[in-house]
């Protein structure tokens, strides 16, 4: 059976998957099921049996952060939340200072629900806005309303949440400037601790798919979608928003723990179908099918469809990619101490180009994109890709 081999480093993530959803939204390509009780209960009970088959594993860990994602996760009975953490809780360390995120709609939360994440530890909500405007939100398969985002977030404040964060897209269908300018508002007015702000990709075998074909017209084009981007950028910062990462921005003290930490490398665990781990070098993938899931989880057996060791150009590749989504940029003295490499002279054709193609810049042992370089940060990517050697 795979095993992760012991690792010195403590700190450790943990990603849940809550595999359900009310409907499924058209741009959406993550693994989900439509929701009913009999399927909820059966995998919930696998999911607490593949969390105790870690159990040696977690034992000693330190608890940094909990992201509970979908899916849905405020679509099944927060009963569920509950126990999944009352298990966590009993086997490995989490305290006061853990962040635990849960992923909400604004449809689907309510007091009820609220008060037993609060009780079971949960301290950060993100929610799934998308937009604020109903005809918008209608025509990406969105279940919820503005009026809906407005009564979630007065909930929050009722119970003094502060600790909150809004998804929300570019480039939707039917989106205008004026769209924009009015999420900017509706930031302003309610006041979200932390923002996500996303353009969209459109995913091969998407119900989003089929539309761009048969009405492109109706999507904004890339001018269009780096105007309201710009715009964003520009407005969130007036607004007390510290963008720390190309599609994050954060009010101080609020950045995502759990975020960071995938861009930085460390260690994470995921459970759930379609979840990913990474430990050290070694990255393993969970079976996408909750059937080909629970199959495995009920011999008693790893629900891993297939694993890789990650080589220290793999390495190398993510930790340039990863700091070059980050404002902070690339920790040019770091990459030398980690991979035992001296980074400016490993990239040193790729730096000189983009320089003078004024895409990145080199300030205090950092590089980082420029203005230019964000809207073309995937050719910058592209660049400080190396084959394996």
């Amino acid at each position: 059976m795979f095993k992760f081999k012991n690792t010195n480093k403590k700190d450790l993530s943990i990603y849940i998957h809550i595999p359900f959803c009310e409907s499924r939204c058209y741009y959406c390509d993550f693994y989900s099921s439509i929701i009913n009780e009999e399927n909820t209960i059966k995998y919930f009970e696998n999911l607490q049996k593949e969390i105790l088959i870690y159990s040696d594993f977690l034992k000693d860990k330190n608890i940094k952060s909990i992201f509970i994602g979908g899916g849905t996760p405020s679509s099944v009975n927060s009963k569920y939340i509950k126990n999944i953490l009352k298990t966590l809780k009993e086997i490995t360390n989490i305290d006061i200072n853990t962040e635990i995120t849960i992923e909400v709609n604004p449809n689907s939360i309510n007091e009820e629900k609220l008060i037993d994440y609060l009780d079971s530890g949960i301290n950060r909500f993100s929610m799934g806005a998308q937009s604020f405007n109903d005809n918008i939100l209608k025509s990406i398969g969105r279940v919820h309303k503005k009026d809906d985002i407005i009564k979630a977030i007065n909930l929050f404040h009722k119970y003094n949440i502060e600790n909150f964060s809004f998804d929300l897209m570019l480039a939707l269908p039917y989106q205008k400037f004026e769209d924009i300018e009015e999420s900017i508002n509706m930031i302003d007015v309610l006041k979200p601790a932390h923002i996500s702000y996303y353009s969209l990709i459109i995913e091969e075998n998407t119900l989003m798919e089929k539309l761009y074909e048969n009405k492109k017209s109706i999507f904004a084009d890339e001018s269009e979608d780096r105007k309201m981007y710009h715009y964003v950028v520009n407005n969130l910062e007036k607004l007390g928003y510290h963008q720390y990462e190309i599609s994050n921005f954060a009010k101080k003290d609020f950045v995502s723990i759990h975020n960071k930490r995938y861009w930085t490398l460390d260690n994470y665990i995921g459970f759930g179908p379609s979840a990913h781990s990474n430990i050290d070098n070694i990255r393993s993938f969970n079976h996408n099918n909750l059937n080909d899931y629970s199959n495995d989880i009920e011999k008693n057996k790893l629900p891993i469809l297939d694993f890789e060791e990650l080589s220290k150009v793999d390495r190398i590749n993510e930790f340039s990619i990863m700091g070059l989504r980050m404002n902070t940029g690339i920790d040019i003295n770091l990459a030398n101490k980690r991979f035992n490499i001296n980074f400016l002279e490993y990239y040193k054709k790729e730096i000189e180009k983009n320089i003078n193609n004024n895409l990145i810049s080199i300030q205090d042992n950092f590089i980082h994109l420029t203005e230019k370089g964000r809207d073309l940060s995937n050719t910058v990517e592209v660049d400080f890709i190396r084959l394996k050697e």
